[in-house]
Protein backbone atom coordinates (compact mmCIF):
# COMPACT_ATOMS: atom_id res chain seq x y z
CA UNK A 1 0.00 0.00 0.00
CA UNK A 2 1.15 3.23 -0.29
CA UNK A 3 0.82 4.50 3.09
CA UNK A 4 3.43 1.15 3.56
CA UNK A 5 6.28 2.54 0.88
CA UNK A 6 9.55 3.31 2.34
CA UNK A 7 10.30 7.04 3.88
CA UNK A 8 13.55 8.18 1.20
CA UNK A 9 16.69 9.47 2.53
CA UNK A 10 18.36 12.96 1.28
CA UNK A 11 20.46 11.49 -1.24
CA UNK A 12 17.93 9.45 -2.64
CA UNK A 13 15.64 11.88 -3.91
CA UNK A 14 17.68 12.14 -6.86
CA UNK A 15 16.55 11.95 -10.57
CA UNK A 16 17.76 9.13 -12.01
CA UNK A 17 18.76 9.37 -16.11
CA UNK A 18 17.86 6.27 -18.06
CA UNK A 19 16.64 6.82 -21.30
CA UNK A 20 14.68 3.76 -22.38
CA UNK A 21 15.08 2.05 -26.31
CA UNK A 22 12.67 3.58 -28.43
CA UNK A 23 10.99 1.10 -31.60
CA UNK A 24 10.53 4.10 -33.96
CA UNK A 25 10.94 7.47 -33.84
CA UNK A 26 9.14 10.60 -36.35
CA UNK A 27 8.04 14.20 -36.42
CA UNK A 28 4.55 13.95 -36.22
CA UNK A 29 3.93 18.00 -36.64
CA UNK A 30 6.91 20.27 -38.11
CA UNK A 31 6.62 23.49 -36.29
CA UNK A 32 7.49 27.25 -37.17
CA UNK A 33 9.47 27.28 -33.82
CA UNK A 34 8.90 23.58 -32.86
CA UNK A 35 8.20 20.21 -33.87
CA UNK A 36 6.03 17.44 -32.12
CA UNK A 37 7.91 13.88 -32.48
CA UNK A 38 6.18 10.32 -32.12
CA UNK A 39 8.20 8.28 -30.21
CA UNK A 40 7.64 4.20 -29.61
CA UNK A 41 9.09 3.66 -26.42
CA UNK A 42 9.82 0.15 -24.20
CA UNK A 43 8.12 0.62 -20.87
CA UNK A 44 8.19 -1.68 -17.97
CA UNK A 45 4.87 -2.73 -18.85
CA UNK A 46 5.21 -3.03 -23.25
CA UNK A 47 5.73 -0.46 -25.67
CA UNK A 48 3.78 2.82 -25.46
CA UNK A 49 3.30 5.60 -27.76
CA UNK A 50 4.36 9.02 -26.74
CA UNK A 51 4.42 12.58 -28.15
CA UNK A 52 6.13 15.43 -27.06
CA UNK A 53 7.54 19.15 -28.36
CA UNK A 54 11.11 19.06 -28.84
CA UNK A 55 12.58 21.80 -27.64
CA UNK A 56 15.99 23.95 -27.73
CA UNK A 57 15.90 24.46 -23.88
CA UNK A 58 15.85 28.22 -22.25
CA UNK A 59 17.63 30.40 -19.73
CA UNK A 60 16.16 33.19 -17.62
CA UNK A 61 17.96 35.54 -15.29
CA UNK A 62 17.02 36.68 -12.45
CA UNK A 63 18.43 40.32 -11.91
CA UNK A 64 18.88 41.19 -8.82
CA UNK A 65 20.23 45.20 -7.12
CA UNK A 66 20.81 45.81 -3.32
CA UNK A 67 21.53 49.94 -3.83
CA UNK A 68 18.27 51.04 -2.41
CA UNK A 69 17.91 48.86 1.03
CA UNK A 70 16.28 45.77 -0.10
CA UNK A 71 16.98 43.20 -2.40
CA UNK A 72 15.04 43.79 -5.72
CA UNK A 73 14.49 42.03 -8.86
CA UNK A 74 14.14 42.97 -12.47
CA UNK A 75 10.68 41.56 -13.97
CA UNK A 76 8.97 42.19 -17.48
CA UNK A 77 5.42 41.69 -18.50
CA UNK A 78 4.71 39.82 -22.06
CA UNK A 79 1.78 39.09 -23.72
CA UNK A 80 1.47 34.94 -23.59
CA UNK A 81 -0.77 34.03 -26.52
CA UNK A 82 -1.00 29.91 -25.60
CA UNK A 83 -2.46 30.97 -22.01
CA UNK A 84 -4.07 34.32 -23.30
CA UNK A 85 -2.19 36.44 -20.89
CA UNK A 86 0.16 38.98 -20.08
CA UNK A 87 2.03 37.78 -17.13
CA UNK A 88 5.39 39.28 -15.18
CA UNK A 89 8.31 37.36 -15.87
CA UNK A 90 11.95 37.79 -15.89
CA UNK A 91 14.48 37.89 -18.47
CA UNK A 92 14.58 34.62 -20.19
CA UNK A 93 14.96 33.37 -23.81
CA UNK A 94 16.05 30.55 -25.88
CA UNK A 95 19.51 28.42 -26.15
CA UNK A 96 18.90 28.80 -29.93
CA UNK A 97 22.31 29.62 -30.75
CA UNK A 98 24.43 26.58 -31.77
CA UNK A 99 26.64 25.88 -29.16
CA UNK A 100 26.35 28.69 -26.54
CA UNK A 101 26.13 27.66 -23.42
CA UNK A 102 23.47 28.68 -21.20
CA UNK A 103 25.64 31.57 -18.88
CA UNK A 104 26.30 33.35 -22.43
CA UNK A 105 22.96 32.91 -23.52
CA UNK A 106 21.75 34.37 -20.02
CA UNK A 107 24.06 37.39 -20.65
CA UNK A 108 22.95 37.89 -24.16
CA UNK A 109 18.86 37.71 -22.96
CA UNK A 110 19.57 39.76 -20.13
CA UNK A 111 20.76 42.31 -22.31
CA UNK A 112 18.45 42.05 -25.19
CA UNK A 113 15.28 41.67 -22.97
CA UNK A 114 16.51 44.61 -19.95
CA UNK A 115 19.15 46.83 -21.20
CA UNK A 116 21.11 45.62 -18.55
CA UNK A 117 24.45 43.84 -17.81
CA UNK A 118 25.97 41.94 -15.10
CA UNK A 119 29.51 41.82 -13.59
CA UNK A 120 28.22 38.88 -11.99
CA UNK A 121 26.98 35.66 -12.23
CA UNK A 122 26.00 32.29 -10.57
CA UNK A 123 23.64 29.46 -11.53
CA UNK A 124 20.84 29.12 -9.53
CA UNK A 125 18.42 26.30 -10.59
CA UNK A 126 17.45 24.23 -13.68
CA UNK A 127 14.09 22.09 -14.03
CA UNK A 128 11.95 20.55 -16.37
CA UNK A 129 8.81 22.54 -16.71
CA UNK A 130 6.50 20.09 -18.42
CA UNK A 131 8.27 16.73 -18.62
CA UNK A 132 5.89 14.97 -19.77
CA UNK A 133 4.94 16.78 -23.14
CA UNK A 134 8.55 18.64 -23.77
CA UNK A 135 12.51 17.76 -23.43
CA UNK A 136 12.89 21.38 -22.19
CA UNK A 137 15.44 22.04 -20.19
CA UNK A 138 15.73 25.71 -18.36
CA UNK A 139 18.64 26.96 -16.99
CA UNK A 140 18.30 30.08 -14.49
CA UNK A 141 20.98 32.11 -13.21
CA UNK A 142 20.96 35.20 -11.11
CA UNK A 143 23.16 38.13 -11.73
CA UNK A 144 24.61 40.73 -9.75
CA UNK A 145 26.56 43.75 -10.16
CA UNK A 146 24.49 45.73 -12.76
CA UNK A 147 24.94 48.49 -15.05
CA UNK A 148 23.24 49.95 -18.13
CA UNK A 149 23.76 48.72 -21.77
CA UNK A 150 24.80 52.09 -23.33
CA UNK A 151 21.90 53.74 -25.56
CA UNK A 152 23.84 53.02 -28.81
CA UNK A 153 24.53 49.30 -28.46
CA UNK A 154 20.95 47.98 -27.20
CA UNK A 155 18.71 45.65 -28.86
CA UNK A 156 15.77 46.66 -31.45
CA UNK A 157 12.99 45.09 -30.07
CA UNK A 158 10.27 44.09 -31.89
CA UNK A 159 6.99 41.19 -32.10
CA UNK A 160 5.95 40.08 -28.38
CA UNK A 161 9.23 42.01 -26.91
CA UNK A 162 8.15 45.50 -28.52
CA UNK A 163 6.90 47.82 -25.50
CA UNK A 164 7.03 45.34 -22.79
CA UNK A 165 6.41 46.89 -19.30
CA UNK A 166 9.43 47.04 -16.98
CA UNK A 167 10.22 47.36 -13.16
CA UNK A 168 11.73 46.56 -9.84
CA UNK A 169 10.13 44.89 -7.09
CA UNK A 170 11.30 44.04 -3.74
CA UNK A 171 12.09 40.47 -3.13
CA UNK A 172 9.97 40.10 -0.70
CA UNK A 173 7.11 41.61 -2.76
CA UNK A 174 7.73 39.06 -5.02
CA UNK A 175 7.80 36.03 -2.78
CA UNK A 176 4.33 37.42 -1.55
CA UNK A 177 2.88 37.64 -4.67
CA UNK A 178 3.96 34.15 -5.75
CA UNK A 179 2.70 32.71 -2.82
CA UNK A 180 -0.92 34.96 -3.47
CA UNK A 181 -1.03 33.52 -6.27
CA UNK A 182 -0.70 36.79 -8.13
CA UNK A 183 1.80 35.49 -10.63
CA UNK A 184 1.95 32.43 -12.20
CA UNK A 185 4.87 32.13 -14.68
CA UNK A 186 7.61 29.45 -13.15
CA UNK A 187 10.95 30.23 -14.04
CA UNK A 188 9.78 33.61 -11.92
CA UNK A 189 8.39 31.32 -9.20
CA UNK A 190 10.79 28.67 -9.04
CA UNK A 191 13.74 31.56 -9.15
CA UNK A 192 12.69 34.03 -6.67
CA UNK A 193 11.48 31.23 -4.00
CA UNK A 194 14.89 29.43 -4.72
CA UNK A 195 16.84 32.72 -4.06
CA UNK A 196 14.81 33.76 -1.38
CA UNK A 197 15.71 30.41 0.36
CA UNK A 198 19.32 31.01 -0.37
CA UNK A 199 19.23 34.08 1.77
CA UNK A 200 17.59 33.33 4.47
CA UNK A 201 20.18 30.15 5.06
CA UNK A 202 23.06 32.58 4.47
Amino acid sequence: MTLDAPRLGPDELRDRPGRRAVRRSEVAMRGAVWNVHRDEVELDDGPATREYVHHTGAVAVLAVREDRGAPEIFVIRQYRHPIGTEDWEIPAGLLDVEGEPPEEAARRELAEEADLRAEHWEPLVSFTPSPGGLDETIHTFVATGLSDVPVGERHAREGEEAGMPSGWVTLADAVRAVLGGQVHNGPLMLSVLALARRLERG
